[in-house]
């Protein structure tokens, strides 16, 4: 097993100003190719920074990958420190300068005279071209531990680990595949879902597989590995899974529910509208992400104000009055009233208080009521999501999609979610 190192180089990086997604799918892309990332480190744009990063990575880690820090611009530094720590020098690689100019003429864009300085690399590094952009990666070797060294675009990164990166390695260091599966819930805590899934975790892990919970606002990502390449264990444990909690379980890897949903629909030859007063149109912005959805999704109604409720949802004022606007009774005529007025087959429909304003002892900040009409009649569910407002419409829109993903499969829905 060899040791993996990322160094992430930016100010903005570590100021929050954005993040670090180029370490996250290095991880994820060396895993899953058997390689592991022991150590990942983010650093400032400084001279001191980049030496003291290289020269700590290269006492404990056979492979180092580096990112940021190779633009045109005097800010941009790494190159010059890579000379120092290689005792080595810049110079122009004609191929590269090619390269360059060739990308400018492309793109019937002019190329300043700071651009060319892309093309000086140091003199003792076999260069990695980059088809993505102007800047090429960089692979060094010293005292049999190795160096590379890439620009921080993401799709460029990309290239370069995918194209040069990750075949070499696999090459150098023979390694069993990792074997890994990531299956995809909705509606239940990870505490609940571990709770559940005890007896059928320890058989997995009886037999040398692995179990990761991975939870983020409204969902929990389950990710069955095996070390040894097992592949015949995870698909079956993940098939036990599919049959033992099917309310909560949407998808695979990097399915999404609107597509979960439009698959569904479109096989079914059905549609779906929604009446949203909270979310602001976030549901119906989430089902139409997905390209070819207005082949079901026919269109949905912002019903913020109670005037809006009752105008186009058609709800009855002395429900308004009664119940108030979050309320059991009101989502169940906006989901009935969308219906009608889309003329769709499913309509979803939510009100909430997603504060951090407009709560009370009875209905506090975070309470969302969630309402689906379709073929098979009509239900609603009651949630209470915290205080966080944005927090509040993500984990609704995700709720919202599942419950009509069971009503669609005829899953029975518990009252009581986690």
């Amino acid at each position: 097993m060899i040791n993996v190192e990322i160094i992430s180089i930016g100010d903005e990086l570590l100021i929050g100003q954005t993040i670090n997604t180029n370490a996250s799918w290095m991880g994820a892309q060396l895993a899953g190719n058997g390689i592991k990332v022991s150590h990942v480190v983010t650093i400032s744009d400084t001279w001191e920074a980049i030496t003291t990063a290289l020269e700590d990575a290269g006492k404990r880690s056979q492979v180092v990958l580096i990112t940021g820090g190779l633009g045109p611009t005097k800010d941009d530094i790494t190159k010059q420190v890579l000379c120092s720590y290689f005792n080595t020098k810049l110079v122009l690689d004609q191929n590269v300068l090619n390269h360059v100019e060739s990308f400018f003429i492309k793109r019937n864009r002019p190329m300043l005279e700071v651009n060319k300085l892309q093309a000086m690399v140091p003199e003792t590094c076999e260069v990695l071209f980059n088809e993505q952009g102007t800047a090429p990666g960089m692979w060094f070797e010293k005292e049999g531990i190795i160096f590379v060294s890439m620009p921080g675009v993401p799709y460029e990164m990309k290239y370069l680990v995918e194209t040069y990166v990750i075949p070499r390695l696999i090459e150098r260091y023979p390694v069993k595949k990792l074997i890994q599966k990531t299956y995809l819930t909705q509606g239940i805590g990870e505490s609940f879902l571990a709770d559940r899934l005890t007896d059928w975790e320890n058989q997995l892990r009886e037999e040398g597989l692995d179990l990761a919970y991975l939870p983020s606002p409204g969902m929990v990502k389950l990710r069955i590995s095996s070390s040894s390449g097992n592949q015949s264990r995870v698909a079956f444990y993940g098939e036990e899974l599919k049959r033992m909690i099917p309310a909560y379980l949407y998808g695979e890897d990097e399915e999404s529910l609107p597509e979960v949903i439009g698959k569904l629909l479109l096989e079914k030859g059905e549609t779906v509208g929604t009446v949203e007063s909270c979310t602001g149109g976030s549901i119906m912005a989430s089902l139409t992400s997905i390209s070819g959805s207005s082949n079901y999704v026919l269109g949905g109604l912002i019903t913020y104000s109670n005037d809006l409720k009752m105008k186009l949802a058609d709800v009855s004022s002395q429900t308004l009055e009664d119940f108030g606007a979050v309320s059991e009774e009101v989502v169940l005529e906006m989901a009935a009233g969308g219906k009608k007025t889309l003329c769709v087959d499913w309509s979803i429909s939510v009100s909430g208080i997603a504060g951090p304003l407009g709560g009370s002892d009875e209905k506090p900040v975070g309470t969302v009521w969630i309402a689906i009409d379709g073929p098979k009649g009509k239900i609603s569910r009651k949630f209470l999501f915290g205080t966080d407002r944005q927090r509040t419409v993500q984990i609704t829109v995700l709720t919202a999609l599942n419950l009509l993903r069971c009503e669609i499969l005829g899953i029975n829905i518990e009252k009581k979610q986690d």
